[in-house]
């Protein structure tokens, strides 16, 4: 009777995973340690005084603005870390760059037989690169993420090849990618700020910013319909999160990479090496909330704009040898919009100016002549050139020749007048 029990309580378990699967990187007696209402509380505590710079859990973390690509704050940023199942966001970027989403995959042995977080895939399934895709970024799953290695690459290997390609387009100096699912292996790491690059990049893919904005999803295995749920614990439940990925190992510790947008400010977070699932997502909360609390958004644009109009009015650039006496200038065409700056530092937006005082003939249209500077605090914050706005021709002999006559002509003028 017994044996009878246990065997019907196995045929009830696969029968619920089949049809609705919630996995993350995670030890599995710390599934349930979250909840909603967590956030919640944590929200209370941070507001029940001034916020201040986090301290934090985790031993790497970041606070990244997607607009003006500055870092508002960072926690050994630059150090390079094992990132887990935050591995997978490269991996889905790629997916996406060389893949069509209606193709279908036959599932491998190797892919079927990865351990870890899974979507449940077997030997011999048959799926689409679009669910692969929300199995790989909703749950995680190692399966999905060999799969789709194996579609597109022939092998982890030769991926792990496309997503080191990635990186170095990306211009990435501290990643290494082994895998594409992001299990513990030697030469396996990002840093935090590296990690912000490429999720900044992927959420600028149509797609990738739908998947991991999904709650939940469902995707067909053979043909049968399985739901599958997010991991990203803040999804739903904090005010403008959008994304993006979860991440856990022995050597990696929790992770999680997380976008959220609340007005003009977009802003990624990423935090490396938390000790459990619950700081994580208090660090995560704690630096968005820190962001949104400190830092507006400036229109630089029209600050930097009105001082340089001004300074064109009272300053001009002769030009010596050159068919006109004067150069007209002009701002380099660079988006100063939307600028993060700490509101307690917005009084003090300072800009400089420096523009040459004469220039030589020949002069090219987009010729370097200035700089506008701007400072918060007596600190730069950003530098902007100032082009000539036309070209100059060298003045020929002709021109010479020109001008004594019309210099003649005047002073007979102003001799026959005078008389």
């Amino acid at each position: 009777m017994k044996k009878i029990i246990i065997i019907v309580f196995i045929i009830f378990l696969n029968i619920f995973n089949s049809n609705f699967n919630y996995a993350d990187d995670i030890l599995d007696e710390e599934i349930d340690e979250f909840n909603s209402g967590f956030i919640t509380e944590e929200l209370e505590n941070i507001s029940a005084e001034p916020i201040k710079i986090p301290n934090l859990n985790s031993r790497a973390a970041i606070i990244y603005d997607r607009n003006s690509k500055v870092v508002l704050y960072g926690k050994n940023e630059n150090i390079k870390r094992p990132m887990a199942s935050t591995t997978k966001i490269m991996t889905a970027m790629v997916v996406l760059e060389n893949s069509n989403l209606s193709d279908e995959v036959e599932i491998s042995k190797k892919a079927a037989g990865i351990g870890g977080s899974r979507l449940g895939l077997r030997t011999g399934d048959k799926i689409t690169v679009k669910d692969l895709l929300y199995g790989l970024m909703l749950c995680s799953g190692n399966d999905a993420a060999i799969a789709l290695a194996e579609y597109i690459g022939g092998s982890a290997d030769e991926f792990a090849d496309l997503m080191n390609k990635k990186a170095k387009e990306l211009g990435l100096e501290n990643t290494s990618f082994v895998t594409p699912h992001g299990l513990d292996a030697d030469n396996h790491y990002t840093t935090a700020f590296e990690l912000a690059k490429i999720t900044d990049y992927a959420l600028n893919i149509k797609e990738f910013k739908s998947i991991v904005g999904t709650k939940n999803y469902t995707i067909y295995i053979n043909g049968v319909p399985k739901n599958i749920l997010n991991t990203n614990e803040l999804l739903g439940n904090l005010n403008g999160v959008y994304g993006v990925k979860t991440g856990f190992t022995n050597g990696a510790n929790r992770c999680l990479v997380s976008s959220t947008k609340r007005g003009d400010m977009d802003i990624i977070c990423v935090v490396l090496g938390a000790d459990t699932k619950k700081y994580r997502t208090s660090d995560s909360t704690k630096l968005i909330e820190y962001a949104f609390a400190n830092f507006e958004m400036i229109d630089l644009n029209k600050i930097a704009g009105k001082e340089f109009e001004d300074f064109k009015t009272n300053n001009c650039i002769n030009v010596i040898k050159g068919k006109k006496e004067s150069l007209e200038y002009n701002l380099d065409a660079t988006n100063l919009n939307n600028y993060p700056i700490n509101k307690k530092e917005v009084k003090d937006i300072n800009v400089q100016i420096k523009i040459l005082e004469e220039i030589e003939a020949p002069i090219y249209f987009g010729k370097e002549v200035g700089e506008l500077k701007i400072l918060v605090n007596n600190n730069e914050l950003l530098t902007v050139k100032i082009n000539a706005s036309e070209s100059i021709n060298k003045k020929e002999i002709q021109d010479y020749f020109n001008e004594l006559i019309t210099g003649y002509s005047k002073f007979i003028e102003k001799a026959i007048r005078s008389d």
